[in-house]
């Protein structure tokens, strides 16, 4: 299959290497033209100089980037928040304008459900499928084709037929249910992170002020209720006050602040988060 990959971050650019590794024929798109560069000539495929340029030649598209206003420069060629408006050339040059009937976005920046359903709208319009896909795992999940799917699509069918393909760089994926349901279910995933990340430092902090010895207290403690994937992967660096690695603090921040204006319309109390 075509598939085209526009973001080769530190999340995407492994997972755009799975796909490539599978066989699929894949173009890609970044910002940094350079980067693109590089990217295929260590993996293959080929490069775009444009998002359009990568809808023109591909079957089903996936977008990673930053967030809400990056996925808009990206899929419609709107201007980003630094700028004041998009110039005719850009929006030319969106993904939108050179998708087919029939082919499908698939956009697995963690973003806002609002944006999820505004792309599903205008992709229909189209003619062309969407699906929102953000993923769990983080950079090590990329890096070993272990992530987790959450996905939202308005049509079943338009789910399966790009369901396999998720199977590059996936250990689970599921459709949630509509557009939307998969940004939903991220922002559950991310408040869930949070609190037992919170409750995993104060706790070490308690346990180094009363004099325990950390390591210790983690490996007892592991064996029973409180154990958790954070506790298995962060408690070590975190007795050591080593932080500078894996999912960005300012990430998270971002994602909470998505859940937080969820919350507004829905009325969850996310007083703990």
């Amino acid at each position: 299959m075509k598939v085209g990959f526009c973001g080769l971050g530190v999340m995407g650019s492994p997972m755009a290497r799975h796909l490539a590794s599978k066989s699929h024929e894949v173009v890609v798109y970044n910002r940094n033209t350079e980067k693109a560069k590089q990217w295929v000539d260590k993996n293959g495929g080929k490069f775009a100089l444009t998002p359009r340029e990568v809808g023109e030649q591909c079957d089903v598209v996936m977008v990673c980037v930053g967030n809400d206003d990056d996925v808009r420069s990206v899929v419609f060629g709107a201007p980003s928040a630094k700028s004041l408006s998009a110039s005719s050339k850009s929006v030319e040059n969106g993904l939108l304008a050179g998708l087919k009937p029939g082919t499908v976005l698939v956009d697995h920046t963690t973003a806002s459900a609002t944006l999820a359903r505004e792309l599903s709208a205008a992709c229909s319009a189209k003619n062309v499928g969407f699906i929102d896909a953000p993923v769990s795992g983080g950079q090590a999940g990329a890096e070993n084709g272990a992530l987790t799917v959450m996905c939202g699509c308005d049509d079943q069918k338009v789910f399966d037929r790009v369901r396999p393909v998720f199977d590059a760089y996936a250990k689970a994926c599921q459709r949630m249910g509509d557009a939307g349901a998969g940004q939903l279910t991220k922002m559950v995933n991310q408040i869930c992170i949070a609190g037992v990340v919170s409750g995993l430092a104060e706790a070490l902090n308690f346990a180094m002020r009363a004099g325990l010895d950390a390591d210790q207290v983690v490996e007892v403690i592991s064996k029973g209720a409180a154990q958790s994937w954070q506790m298995e992967n962060r408690s070590k660096t975190m007795v050591r006050d080593q932080f500078d690695f894996g999912f960005a603090v300012e990430w998270m921040r971002k994602d909470l602040g998505i859940c937080f204006d969820e919350a507004k319309n829905n009325g969850a109390d996310l007083t703990m988060t």
